[in-house]
């Protein structure tokens, strides 16, 4: 996803800031240069975040949505640490924040449309057993011979 976004965003990027006739170009040289460092740090986000993640269900015996939300907090704390306590607890915040946002919508949607698969209480058994009383009470009609 990393590789994919940062060459999107650095090809359109190196396109825009290129001269007119020498925009393809532009854009590739832009992809060549970043689009790698961005899919790099994409996957070491998630190489930690996966890890704090797995660290946290085993920790707490509980997969539920603070351990995304936890994990996040410290892979956001942790990438940030180098910039001082500052910058690590707003990594940190804003991570964990994200991640509540993202969790929340998952939540959101899934009872969205778990809303439109509930059966109607009471349809099938009744029809069911209209059906089943209107073939006893019918009279066997005479075989013809």
């Amino acid at each position: 996803m990393g590789a994919v976004g940062g060459s999107l965003w650095h090809g359109t990027k190196g396109y825009r800031h290129s001269p007119y006739g020498e925009r393809r170009a532009g854009a590739i040289a832009a992809i060549k240069m970043r689009a790698p460092v961005l899919g790099g740090n994409f996957g070491t986000w998630g190489g930690m975040f996966s890890t704090f993640d797995c660290a946290l269900k085993g920790l707490r015996r509980k997969e539920d949505i603070w351990n995304s939300v936890g994990a996040g907090f410290l892979t956001g704390g942790s990438l940030a640490f180098r910039g001082g306590f500052r910058a690590a607890r707003n990594g940190a915040i804003g991570c964990a924040v994200l991640l509540a946002v993202i969790e929340g919508v998952g939540i959101g949607m899934q009872r969205l449309m778990a809303g439109s698969t509930k059966l109607e209480v009471g349809f099938f058994p009744t029809t069911v057993r209209r059906l089943l009383t209107h073939a006893l009470t019918q009279a066997p009609t005479p075989a013809v011979a």
